[in-house]
C-alpha cells in the first residue's frame, strides 16, 4: 500500500517511468547478445570465414551503438522521473501540512516534517531511481545471461548452482540485520534536526545564558548517537563486498577450470571464444546479482522513509468544511454555549469545562486568568483552530462547524501569542492580511497598530526588509506589526492573544483608544495579563482552571472578585496601599 499511495505522485512524469524501464529491455537485451556475436566472430576465424568475420564485426558495432543510446536515454528519462516523482512528493506532503488542523500538527513535530520532506524523500528518490532502471535491468541481465550460458553449454551454468544460494543468504542475513538500524537512524535525524532547530532559533538566550559549551555537547551527543548507528549499519552493509567478490571470483575460477578441461577433453560446440564468451556471461549473472543486493540494501534503508511519507500523506484534518457550509458571516458577535473542549480524546479532564459566554457584535471584551487557566484555547475555538467535544461555539449566531472555513477565518482575525513575521519587506508582511491591500490601506492598518512611526524612521521605510521570524526589529515592534497585519483582513472579529505585552503603557493606551475610534463595529477580544489593558473593556472575563470565574466591567469584578482584585492590587502596589 506504501508505495501504491507514493506512486500516485508520479502524475505528469508517468511517461518517462515507463519509457525508462523499455529503453533498460532493449539496453540488456543488447548487452547480453554482444557475447553471443563474439562467439560467432571466433568461430568464423577459425573457420577462415572474412565475409562472415566482417558481417558480425559490422553487427557488433550496431549492437553496441544500440545499447550505448538506450542506456543515454535510460539514464535521462530515469532523472527525470525520479526528480520530478521527488518534486512531487514534496509538494504533496507541503499542500497536505497546509491543510492540518492544530491537533494535527500536534501528531508531527516540525523536526520530524523537515526530516521528511528533506532526508526521507532524498531516500526514496534514490530507491525509485534503482527501481525503474537497475531493478529492471539486474533480473533481465541475469535471466537473459542465464539462457544465453545455458545456449553455449549445458554444464558450465552449473557453477551457478552453487554461488547464486551463497549469495542470496549472505543478502537476506544482512538485511535482516541492517533493517533495524536503518528504522533508528531516522528518528536519530528528527533528533539532530530539532538540536539545530531549537540552537538557531534559540541563539540569543543561548548566548545570554552562557550555554554554548551545553549546545554543542547537546548536539554531539546526538550526531555521535547518529553516527554510531550509521557506522553499524555500514559495517553490515560492508559484508556484501567480500561476499560478493568471493562469489564472482571463484564463480569465475571454476568456469575457466572446468571450460580447460571440457575443450582439453574436445567437448563438441565449445571452443576457447565460446568459454570467453562464458566468462563473460558469468561475470553478467554475478554482476547482476551484485547489483540486486544493492537494489535489497538500498530498500532496506528506504522503506523506513517512505512509511513516514506516507503518515503525513494519509494524516487527514480532522476539521473539514460541512456539505453545503455557509459563506457569509453576518456580524462580529460570539456565543459559547455549555462548551466543553479537550485536546485529546482519551484526556482525563476538559480543558475548558462548561464555558457559556455571550459577546455582542463590536462590543470590547478583556479575557484574564492566570497561567494554565485555557485563555488562548478558548479563543482558539472561535476560528475554529480546533473543534469542542461538547457544546457549541456560534460567530454571528451560527456554529462555526457550519461555516466555510475559509470565509470564517477570513472574519476572524487572530493575532496569536507566538508573533511571527515571515522574511521580507514590510509591505510583503502585511499583504499575508490581504494580498490586495493597497499602500495607503497598509499605512492606514499600521497608524491604528501604533507602527507607522517606527516602520517611516527605517531607512527604507515600508520597503524594509525583515529577516526571518523578524529577528531584526525588537518584541513590541513585532507586536505592533502582527496587529497591523491582521487588521489589513478588516475582519468582523479582532483576536488579541497577549499580543501587546512587549508593548508599553502608553503605546497600549494608544493601541485601544485606536480601536475604539477607528474600528468601532469590529469586535474585539484582548487577552492580557496587564489589567491597564483590559480595565476599560465592555466587560471582562475571568478564566479560572478552564471555567469561569465572574464576568463583569472593571469597577464590579475590583468589588466583588477576588481573583481579579488580587491581579490588580499586585499589578498597583501603590493604589493597594492607598486602599489599605
Amino acid at each position: 500500500m506504501t508505495i501504491l499511495r507514493l506512486f500516485k505522485s508520479l502524475r505528469e512524469y508517468k511517461k518517462p517511468a515507463i519509457i525508462t524501464p523499455i529503453l533498460m529491455v532493449i539496453e540488456v537485451a543488447m548487452e547480453v547478445f554482444l557475447p553471443l556475436i563474439i562467439s560467432w566472430f571466433g568461430t568464423c576465424i577459425e573457420q577462415g570465414n572474412v565475409n562472415g568475420m566482417i558481417k558480425n564485426g559490422v553487427l557488433m558495432i550496431i549492437v553496441s551503438c544500440v545499447a550505448l543510446l538506450a542506456g543515454m536515454l535510460g539514464g535521462k528519462y530515469c532523472a527525470m522521473a525520479s526528480t520530478g516523482f521527488a518534486k512531487n512528493l514534496r509538494k504533496d506532503m507541503y499542500e497536505n501540512v497546509q491543510k492540518f488542523s492544530f491537533s494535527n500538527i500536534d501528531k508531527f513535530s516540525s523536526s520530524s516534517l523537515v526530516t521528511r520532506l528533506t532526508t526521507d524523500v532524498m531516500g526514496v528518490q534514490m530507491s525509485f531511481m534503482m527501481l525503474i532502471r537497475t531493478a529492471i535491468r539486474s533480473p533481465l541481465m541475469f535471466i537473459f545471461s542465464i539462457v544465453m550460458s545455458f545456449s553455449i553449454n549445458s554444464v558450465l551454468p552449473a557453477v551457478f548452482c552453487v554461488t547464486i544460494p551463497i549469495l542470496a543468504f549472505g543478502i537476506v542475513m544482512i538485511i535482516k540485520h541492517a533493517m533495524p538500524i536503518f528504522k533508528r537512524v531516522f528518528k536519530r535525524y528528527d533528533d539532530l534536526n530539532e538540536s539545530i532547530q531549537e540552537n538557531v532559533k534559540g541563539m540569543r538566550v543561548v548566548k545570554a545564558y552562557v550555554r554554548e559549551d551545553y549546545e554543542t555537547k547537546k548536539f554531539e551527543t546526538v550526531s555521535n548517537e547518529l553516527c554510531m548507528d550509521f557506522t553499524k549499519a555500514e559495517r553490515i552493509l560492508a559484508l556484501n563486498g567480500p561476499i560478493m567478490s568471493l562469489c564472482l571470483q571463484g564463480g569465475l575460477i571454476a568456469i575457466a577450470l572446468l571450460g580447460s578441461h571440457l575443450i582439453l577433453q574436445f567437448t563438441p560446440g565449445l571452443s576457447v571464444f565460446s568459454l570467453q564468451s562464458m566468462l563473460t556471461y558469468s561475470l553478467q549473472i554475478l554482476m547482476s546479482l551484485q547489483m540486486l543486493s544493492m537494489i535489497f540494501v538500498m530498500l532496506t534503508m528506504s522503506a523506513e522513509s517512505a512509511r513516514r511519507i506516507e503518515e503525513v500523506l494519509e494524516e487527514k484534518s480532522d476539521l473539514t468544511n460541512p456539505e453545503n457550509p455557509v459563506t457569509t458571516v453576518k456580524d462580529g458577535s460570539v456565543t459559547f454555549e455549555n462548551v466543553c473542549f479537550k485536546y485529546s480524546k482519551t484526556g482525563e479532564r476538559y480543558v475548558l469545562d462548561g464555558v457559556n459566554l455571550d459577546i455582542k457584535s463590536g462590543e470590547t471584551v478583556g479575557i484574564i486568568g492566570g497561567t494554565g487557566s485555557s485563555k488562548s484555547t478558548l479563543i482558539s475555538l472561535i476560528s475554529r483552530l480546533y473543534d469542542v467535544n461538547e457544546g457549541a461555539v456560534k460567530v454571528g449566531g451560527v456554529d462555526v462547524r457550519s461555516y466555510d472555513m475559509e470565509t470564517l477565518r477570513n472574519e476572524v482575525a487572530v493575532v496569536l501569542q507566538k508573533n511571527l513575521l515571515f522574511s521580507g519587506t514590510v509591505k510583503e508582511n502585511m499583504r499575508w492580511g490581504n494580498e490586495h491591500a493597497t499602500d495607503e490601506e497598509i499605512i492606514e492598518a499600521c497608524k491604528i497598530a501604533q507602527a507607522h512611526d517606527f516602520v517611516t524612521a527605517f531607512p527604507d521605510g515600508y520597503d524594509t526588509f525583515i529577516e526571518q521570524g523578524g529577528a531584526n526589529v525588537s518584541g513590541g515592534q513585532k507586536q505592533r506589526l502582527c496587529i497591523a497585519r491582521a487588521l489589513l483582513k478588516k475582519p468582523k472579529i479582532l483576536i488579541l492573544d497577549d499580543s501587546t505585552s512587549a508593548v508599553d503603557m502608553k503605546t497600549d493606551a494608544l493601541l485601544r483608544k485606536a480601536f475604539k475610534e477607528q474600528i468601532p463595529d469590529t469586535t474585539k477580544i484582548i487577552i492580557a495579563q496587564r489589567i491597564a489593558s483590559v480595565e476599560d473593556a465592555d466587560k471582562i472575563v475571568v478564566l479560572d482552571g478552564g471555567k469561569i470565574n465572574a464576568i463583569g466591567t472593571h469597577e464590579e469584578l475590583i468589588k466583588d472578585n477576588e481573583i481579579y482584585k488580587e491581579v490588580y492590587f499586585s499589578q498597583n502596589k501603590q493604589q493597594e496601599g492607598g486602599e489599605a
